[in-house]
């Protein structure tokens, strides 16, 4: 059975899966396809994703891939610890421009799940931080977009200072959500 809760936006959700500990370690069924419908998500799941991040402050996000390659993603961190961020892109949506952030680590042991419509991504907040995710569709690079990571727009609070944040060359030149055509709706 999973702890499931919700995080204040449409679908974005907590997951914290059971762990069974001894004196030898733990156990842990990090993600079963009959426990997460049972919760209500009815997923299939395509492709798992592996990041390191050497340092603290490296920022993967934020990003997203336009439909039909649009991705839920499930994210977990096995090493370390992130603040995870979602942002809602489906125009119309009341919640339109809002995001949510959440700490993920390997010693709390829960998980984000992110939907499709939402812009994903995460900074570390510690170093040789590893980072899997599932996602429901393969990479397309065709429909992979991103969105600026400090949109004051936006207006996320990171927990790191913006002059410690590593950055690829392709989410430094990522544009605001006004420049955005994300490909969601809900008008």
């Amino acid at each position: 059975m999973l702890d499931v809760r919700p995080l204040g936006l449409d679908g974005v959700v907590e997951i914290r899966p059971r762990r069974f500990g001894d004196d030898r370690g733990f156990f842990s069924e990090t993600w079963s396809r009959g426990a997460l419908a049972e919760a209500g998500f009815d997923l299939d799941f395509v492709q798992d994703n592996h990041s390191y991040s050497a340092a603290k402050g490296v920022l993967r996000g934020l990003h997203f891939q336009t439909p039909p390659s649009a991705q839920d993603k499930l994210v977990r961190v096995s090493r370390g610890s992130i603040y995870d961020v979602a942002v809602d892109i489906r125009r119309g949506s009341p919640t339109y421009g809002r995001w949510i952030g959440l700490t993920l680590s390997a010693e709390l042991w829960n998980q984000i799940l992110v939907p499709k419509g939402f812009a994903h991504g995460f900074v570390t907040l510690e170093a040789d931080t590893e980072v899997q995710y599932k996602v429901t569709a393969p990479y397309d690079a065709a429909r992979d977009r991103g969105l600026y990571w400090n949109d004051p727009a936006i207006g996320i609070d990171w927990p790191v200072a913006a002059g410690e944040v590593q950055l690829s060359d392709k989410d430094r030149a990522a544009p605001v959500l006004a420049d955005v055509e994300s490909g969601f709706s809900q008008e």
